[in-house]
């Protein structure tokens, strides 16, 4: 980091560069459910509960976590730009929306630092959310420690499932899970209403032409046997499977969480490797607990990884524009003078 990059305090050009990295975290059916305030030079997180996924996400759990891992991605775009991001989690009781504060502050030193957060800042554009099949490589124990070590660095644990009898489980959780959600048909529904052209800058991308049709059949269809036989066979081919979970289940751990997994992520890009979700067995309900026993952990499961290495490239999934998640506090003023808010 060069000496004239830093000032006494955050520019607002680079707030916007941080915030540009911060919102490329991934999220439930990219629903990316988040929102920012810049005051001053701070930045508040909020949660954007219009946003949410009631029949998948009933307790905002993973709208949490995904607002967790865009925060990693601003602490880390802070420390490329050199600067400390001070975070405050839930500082507000009465306002639950309202995830963390930060506040910036430049590095005293900066030995060390950039070589540590450079590549993780270098991988945040190059995540991707790889659902297909991975080379059949194996990923060395020492590359899992290291992910084991970025998990507990924010305070959560990472847990790879060694035995084959414990990846063929929970491979059946899955399908069950696949089973148990497309059987629903507010489930359907409700994923449906997230498939969209990729203009739009969020959801699952569906060619524009077929979006219809596309939507028009998952709302219709119950494909969970199918869906479930092509999950089952992706997690018993995965390298690895892992658990990342908590020592708690409320909105702390969960922001804890998605720190974590982000941390994670980007440190697995940095080993060559990318990771998808199978996540169906936390998301219903009456499964969780089958995960959490055969973890044989204290603790609560909340991320379910497929990590190996991509047999292929992808592109990035779509992301609205900043100024659509992003305003200051002085605009939010202006909006609530208008409506008559005090």
């Amino acid at each position: 980091m060069s000496e004239g990059r830093r000032t006494d305090s955050i520019s607002q050009d680079t707030l916007a560069t941080i915030l540009e990295s911060a919102v490329l975290a991934p999220s439930s059916h990219n629903t990316q459910p988040w929102r920012f305030e810049i005051s001053g030079n701070g930045v508040s997180l909020f949660a954007d509960r219009l946003r949410a996924l009631p029949v998948n996400d009933p307790d905002d759990r993973e709208l949490t976590i995904s607002c967790g891992c865009a925060l990693l991605n601003l602490r880390v775009a802070a420390a490329h730009a050199g600067f400390t991001a001070n975070c405050a989690l839930l500082p507000d009781p009465e306002d639950e929306d309202l995830l963390a504060t930060v506040s910036f502050e430049p590095f005293s030193q900066t030995v060390g630092i950039e070589d540590r957060e450079t590549a993780l800042f270098r991988a945040i554009t190059r995540r991707r959310t790889y659902r297909k099949r991975f080379e059949p490589k194996q990923v060395p124990s020492g590359v899992l420690d290291t992910l084991t070590e970025a998990a507990q660095a924010e305070g959560a644990w990472f847990q790879v499932l060694e035995s084959e009898s414990a990846r063929h489980q929970v491979a059946e959780l899955v399908a069950e899970g696949d089973a148990a959600q497309w059987s629903n048909p507010s489930w359907r529904r409700e994923l449906a209403a997230w498939m969209h052209p990729r203009r739009k800058g969020d959801g699952l991308t569906v060619p524009g032409m077929v979006a219809p049709v596309a939507q028009l059949v998952v709302r219709t269809f119950d494909m969970g046997n199918g869906v479930g036989a092509k999950d089952r066979q992706l997690a018993d081919e995965s390298p690895v499977i892992a658990a990342l979970g908590t020592s708690g289940d409320g909105d702390e751990d969960w922001l804890k969480a998605g720190q974590a997994l982000e941390r994670v992520l980007l440190t697995s890009l940095g080993q060559g490797l990318q990771a998808s979700y199978l996540n169906q067995p936390i998301q219903v309900a009456v499964l969780r607990p089958k995960i959490q026993h055969l973890l044989g952990s204290s603790g609560f499961p909340q991320i379910l990884l497929r990590i190996g290495y991509p047999a292929t490239d992808l592109p990035a999934a779509p992301r609205r524009n900043l100024q659509e998640v992003v305003e200051t506090s002085d605009s939010r003023d202006t909006k609530a003078k208008q409506y008559g808010q005090s």
